[in-house]
């Protein structure tokens, strides 16, 4: 069947999934994830040394959080998508192949939490207080993440003739689609919905002081509330349940979890925490002056009772003088 006219402006797909330097590929998929989690972790960096968090927290925190992230979010991908994976004519082994594309936002979130948390507990971190650093970063990585969507030529939207939509080559449309050239780019419309999301919570976070984890519920309600609209575009196979896929139903109820405990943290947490890393507060990300932590109960060497014997021998020396002393008062 001949396709139908492509739009004008149509947004073209990327001529390419991957590049060689030398024998090894390095596919565009992995490489816009691991650019989002640099450009994130450099936001949350920022915003947590702000806060008066040491300079190496949020990499630390990194490090472990978004492999277990990773890890997260393609144990979700496969549970809920499981049939592309098991059973007749399928190979169980793709389920490994992270760089085909499948991952699966609340398994990523839920365990980049659980790894954040163990770090946490290990350098004496606030947890929640991190979460709020971290929170516009994280959505900022999701926005680049997007991008490996695009190369990847998958998760597109409805048949679109708006000058926007977005060209996809013959060989990655949907069965019973094949006719139709292009499509709703939902990679785009995601990625834009999470950038504003971002600077929303950065404004709001500046505005109002937030802390005690409000910004991080404000990321799952922006969040969720954007990618309930997308998942409606999208046509991709998906697990239904009354009409609804399976993510409507996780986003819903996420949203409600969320909007339950930033009211209550509004109401019972306001304001934002004084220390959020160790027993005291980091100066500029740097610990505080040696001065500023000694003893309380050492001497004070300004006081006469700290004075060195040979200050008091002088003094005394000074005060034996007979009052009717000549001593020239030049020559002391």
């Amino acid at each position: 069947m001949i396709d139908h006219i492509l739009p004008v402006l149509a947004i073209p797909s990327p001529p390419f999934r991957e590049f060689h330097l030398g024998p090894l590929p390095i596919r565009m998929y992995a490489l816009c994830i691991i650019t989002g989690a640099i450009v994130g972790t450099i936001i949350a960096t920022r915003r947590w040394i702000a806060r008066g968090g040491s300079r190496d927290a949020v990499e630390t925190v990194a490090l472990v959080s978004v492999p277990f992230g990773i890890v997260g979010a393609r144990i979700y991908h496969v549970i809920t998508d499981h049939q592309l994976y098991f059973g007749p004519g399928q190979q169980p082994i793709r389920a490994l192949y992270l760089w085909d594309g499948g991952l699966g936002i609340w398994g990523g979130v839920a365990f980049g939490a659980l790894g954040g948390y163990l770090v946490c507990r290990r350098r004496k971190m606030r947890f929640w207080a991190l979460a709020d650093a971290l929170a516009p970063g994280v959505v900022v990585a999701q926005a680049i993440g997007r991008l490996g969507n695009w190369f990847n030529q998958e998760l597109y939207g409805r048949p679109s003739t708006l000058p926007w939509a977005l060209e996809i080559a013959p060989q990655y449309r949907i069965p019973g689609y094949e006719q139709y050239a292009a499509f709703h780019p939902t990679f785009l419309y995601e990625l834009v919905w999470d950038l504003a999301v971002a600077v929303a919570l950065i404004l709001l976070d500046r505005r109002f002081k937030l802390g005690h984890g409000k910004v991080f519920m404000l990321y799952v309600m922006f969040y969720t509330a954007g990618r309930a609209w997308v998942e409606h575009l999208r046509i991709d196979p998906a697990h239904t349940i009354g009409g609804f896929r399976l993510n409507d139903y996780v986003s819903a109820a996420v949203f409600l979890a969320a909007l339950i405990c930033f009211l209550w943290l509004v109401k019972f947490k306001p304001g934002r925490e004084e220390i959020v890393e160790g027993d005291f507060r980091f100066v500029n990300g740097l610990p505080p002056d040696d001065s500023s932590t000694a003893d309380p109960a050492a001497p004070d060497s300004s006081s006469p009772d700290s004075s060195s014997p040979d200050s008091s021998t002088e003094a005394e020396g000074e005060t034996e003088e007979p009052v009717g002393s000549t001593r020239d008062p030049q020559s002391s």
